[in-house]
């Protein structure tokens, strides 16, 4: 965390789960181009607005998957309950058919 002795940085490259993969495409997709829906500086806002116990209980696409909700309700491109029904209704599907 800024400013703190970390150690040594690993540099080997790290395998990617789908899930992954997936939030780095959206948050790629809503910062470029004619139609962006956010930029960068809004990602690591919402990144650092995380209260200190889920910033470090949290991996680095969970942060950067919170951060998205946060920004995006923020910007009223869906609210809180919207989200809330479509993570339910993903829960169930994954539930009864695994992960896709």
């Amino acid at each position: 965390m800024g400013g703190l002795e970390a150690g040594p940085v690993d540099l080997t490259e790290a395998a990617y789960a789908p899930w992954q993969k997936r939030v780095k495409a959206l948050v790629l997709l809503l910062i470029r181009g004619d139609k962006a829906q956010m930029n960068v500086d809004e990602l690591r806002r919402g990144i650092e607005d995380l209260a200190p116990k889920d910033y470090d209980r949290l991996g680095y696409y969970e942060r950067w998957t919170r951060s998205l909700a946060h920004i995006l309700t923020e910007k009223g491109l869906f609210t809180a309950e919207e989200l809330a029904a479509k993570m339910a209704e993903v829960e169930k599907r994954w539930q009864e058919q695994g992960p896709k």
